[in-house]
């Protein structure tokens, strides 16, 4: 605290005042005091002595060097963090307690229970109220309050789901309603049904929603028809990598139970109970999209009709591989799922023509705000595009964040604030809090914020250095706008670009460096050809004149598939390993901070982006993978190479492996004699597939296969316990693709990994620590699962292979008979 003189009503008497002293240049100035000459009145000149001026001095303080320091920088953090508080960072900062929160209650190794879980929020809440006069403590109090109401609110999510998935896989007659029906790339159709009935057998534990594909479906079937058919049905699968995407995570959350295909049918069966009012409705919204997807394939054709029913509808099953794979690779995929870059062009597309039809009629325009009806009228627009579009829940979260903005407009306030980003997290994350966990949330909300908190630094400078205007002539104000778009365009893709990179890269191992140049290059086609037309395609559709407006966005759309192959094709990386937790946790750190404070705390998001970037590419990268199958065996053998057993492996698999490894050849397995096989160990350095240089590889003879890691250890993988006794003596590592082995080595110096423990524990991570100065070798296991089971996992118990059986075999089951050993959940 700080006294400085100043001139008072009490004539020559100086008035002392109090006070902190401002902050100068983002630095505290230390306490001084401030002695002003005082001007004598008239009146009081005539009685008393008039005192000499004195000049301005500072009145240095007592203190000087680091403890003066230390009290300056802790008064100007002090004075930055109550201006962060009064500007409303305490409410900003709620979605993000709540999203610690989801995200603490999906990491837990165990289920928490409800109770104790609403309890702690209830004794927090209260002490917080309690203790609001102590405002750190208050706050502290708070902020564990709402983590607790992001992990109860997790949990009864969670409760609420309760998907019955299926244990193991099984062949079994059914008969479901559709409720979705979707076209894929290779001509099949994959149906999405509610289960009604099972037969041959009837399962204990049928699932209530599940997806199957078929060849062909028969005429007239559509959203709501019943159908019956013999399927192949398989539980959800795990992650194909330890920390990798969660499917079973996913397809619990998302109601699937099961999935497969058809192996005879489906035939469509006659329905004597009616639908509910429900099922009506979900059902005419289906064969809606259905009817429009179809208009816009058969008028579009070609891959940019299957994107476009995929902008319009959100149906994007029929989109080629080759052109998302060059979509992904350039950093534009994000322009085929709906999301808020499709719900904001909507929007301002519908705004823009509202705005221009009121103009034509100037009087009504003057005595009315105009303004509001345009943002009421994209407020609907947006919402029947989320209608039509399948209601996806990347389209949810941006149809939330655009109404709140709208919603703004309509109540006079400012629509692009980070207040009204925060109230669409909340709203996200109490409907959906799994949502948390995932790329799609995590990504679209990083590039928002980014963009939103970019937004107001800049707006802030600009009037910081506003000029007074000057008339300028039309040629110069149109080459102004053009540059200003062009800068914006650049501006907001880099920002965007920069805010998402290292969560692409941590859940996708990838990461696209020609992105920025790419969506420079497409989305002014997009925003100017595709979007807008497509709204308009849209409005016109009703009334059959849609042509026009769908041979335009064609256009677009072809010129948008020619610039991403173009760029993919020059893209010099993709892959780029795996990226360290902590970093993702240190950028998301940087990027609150960054994006939400407005003084100079925002500079402390420096040396938290540096930390987390020197700390990028610190995880630790396996020395093997094992699919939880355990038919699959990959091993990088050095040089961008990745050898793996099995000579038609699981392609998506072995595509996620070399991401994560770096690896871009795929080196298959040799077979050698049989003859070998004698002494299993003469075949290892015998791989190489007839390559030139010798890769590594795999050396496979009677259903044993053999490689030499790098390091110098050696692993093997058996189809039986047989074959993997063979390996005992030469391997310090057996896979062993038999749920009925147990240890067929007996030696410990040997680890030994079972389709058993594969099936329970999903798949795995293996780690190699060679010996050092005669130590013994030692192999660590991670695997993609934990015990005890959370609920979307809970089904792994129950397959044939988590319980040490042997495979089912259908001829050794009565005709008609149920499958005595099918899973009981």
């Amino acid at each position: 605290m700080g006294e400085r003189v100043r001139e008072g009503e009490t004539g020559n008497n100086p008035v002392v005042e109090t006070g902190e002293r401002a902050l100068l240049g983002g630095a505290a100035v230390s306490s001084v005091a401030w002695v002003r000459p005082t001007v004598p009145s008239a009146e009081a000149t005539e009685n008393a002595v008039v005192p000499v001026p004195r000049p301005y001095f500072p009145r240095l303080p007592a203190r000087s060097g680091a403890a003066a320091s230390v009290r300056s920088s802790t008064r100007a953090m002090r004075v930055a963090i109550e201006t962060e508080l009064e500007r409303g960072a305490a409410f900003l900062l709620v979605p993000v307690f709540l999203a610690i929160g989801a995200l603490g209650y999906f990491s837990f190794h165990a289920e928490p229970p409800f109770a104790p879980l609403v309890t702690a929020f209830g004794l927090l809440a209260v002490l917080a109220f309690l203790m609001r006069t102590n405002r750190l403590a208050h706050y502290a109090l708070a902020a564990a309050a709402i983590c607790l109401l992001g992990m109860a609110m997790a949990k009864i999510e969670t409760d609420r789901m309760a998907t019955r998935m299926l244990g193991a896989t099984i062949s079994a007659g059914i008969t479901g309603r559709v409720v979705e029906i979707d076209s894929l790339d290779n001509g099949r159709q994959r149906l999405t049904l509610d289960i009604l009935a099972t037969e041959r057998p009837v399962l204990r534990y049928a699932p209530d929603r599940v997806r199957l594909t078929a060849r062909k479906l028969p005429d007239g079937v559509t959203a709501g028809s019943l159908v019956a058919g013999y399927a192949r049905l398989m539980p959800p699968s795990g992650p194909v990598r330890p920390g990798s995407y969660d499917f079973s995570f996913e397809s619990y959350f998302d109601g699937i139970g099961a999935s497969g295909f058809f192996m005879k049918g489906p035939e469509l069966v006659a329905s004597t109970d009616p639908l509910p009012a429900t099922g009506q409705a979900a059902a005419w919204v289906a064969n809606a999209r259905d009817r429009i997807a179809q208009r816009i394939r058969d008028r579009i054709g070609g891959a940019e009709g299957e994107i476009a029913a995929a902008l319009v509808v959100g149906v994007r099953g029929g989109i080629p591989e080759d052109v998302n794979e060059a979509l992904r690779r350039t950093g534009l995929y994000h322009i085929i799922s709906i999301s808020g870059l499709h719900m904001a062009m909507v929007a301002g597309t519908v705004m823009l023509l509202t705005r221009l039809a009121f103009a034509a009629f100037p009087a009504f325009t003057s005595r009315r705000p105009v303004k509001k009806y345009a943002a009421s009228a994209a407020l609907a627009a947006t919402g029947g595009y989320l209608f039509i579009s399948g209601a996806e829940v990347a389209a949810q979260r941006s149809f939330i964040m655009l109404a709140v903005m709208l919603t703004a407009v309509l109540f006079d306030r400012a629509a692009l604030t980070m207040r009204n980003l925060a109230i669409s997290a909340i709203v996200v994350i109490v409907i959906s809090p799994h949502e948390v966990v995932g790329p799609s949330f995590q990504m679209s909300f990083a590039a928002t914020a980014a963009l939103v908190g970019a937004y107001a630094w800049w707006s802030e400078r600009r009037e910081q250095q506003a000029q007074p205007a000057v008339q300028r002539s039309l040629p110069f104000k149109l080459w102004r706008w053009l540059v200003t778009v062009a800068a914006g365009l650049v501006a907001t893709s880099l920002i965007a670009g920069l805010a998402t990179s290292v969560f692409g890269a941590w859940h996708f191992q990838r990461i696209s460096p020609l992105s920025l140049v790419a969506n420079l290059a497409v989305m002014p086609i997009v925003s100017v050809l595709v979007m807008p037309f497509a709204v308009l395609a849209g409005l016109f559709m009703p009334l059959r004149l849609d042509g026009i407006f769908l041979d335009t966005m064609g256009a677009g759309l072809t010129a948008m598939i020619a610039l991403a192959t173009w760029f993919s094709e020059r893209s010099p990386v993709d892959a780029v390993g795996l990226v360290s937790t902590h970093s993702v946790v240190l950028v998301t750190l940087a990027l609150v901070i960054a994006s939400m404070a407005t003084t100079w705390l925002r500079l402390s998001a420096l040396p938290v982006a540096t930390l987390a970037l020197l700390l990028l590419m610190k995880a630790e990268a396996p020395d093997a993978f094992v699919s939880e199958d355990a038919r699959l065996v990959g091993v990088p053998v050095g040089e961008g190479k990745l050898a793996v057993n099995r000579t038609r492996p699981n392609q998506f698999t072995v595509d996620n492996w070399k991401r994560a490894l770096v690896s871009e050849d795929l080196i298959g397995p040799a077979r050698v004699a049989p003859a070998s096989a004698t002494n299993p160990k003469q075949n290892i350095g015998q791989g190489g597939s007839g390559r030139p240089g010798g890769d590594a590889a795999f050396s496979c003879t009677d259903g044993l296969c053999l490689i030499e890691h790098p390091s110098g250890m050696h692993l093997a993988h058996a189809e039986n316990a047989a074959a993997a006794r063979r390996a005992c003596g030469i391997a310090n590592l057996v896979v062993v693709n038999d749920a009925t082995a147990r240890n067929p080595c007996g030696n410990a110096a040997v680890v030994v990994l079972t389709s058993r423990a594969l099936a329970r524990l999903g798949s795995a991570a293996i780690f190699l620590r060679p010996a050092q100065d005669g130590a013994r070798q030692d192999v660590e296991i991670r695997h993609a699962v934990a015990t005890p089971y959370r609920p979307w996992h809970a089904q792994r118990a129950f397959s044939r292979e988590a319980r040490g059986l042997p495979p089912y075999r259908q001829d050794s089951r009565r005709p008609g008979a149920s499958e005595p050993a099918s899973p009981a959940r």
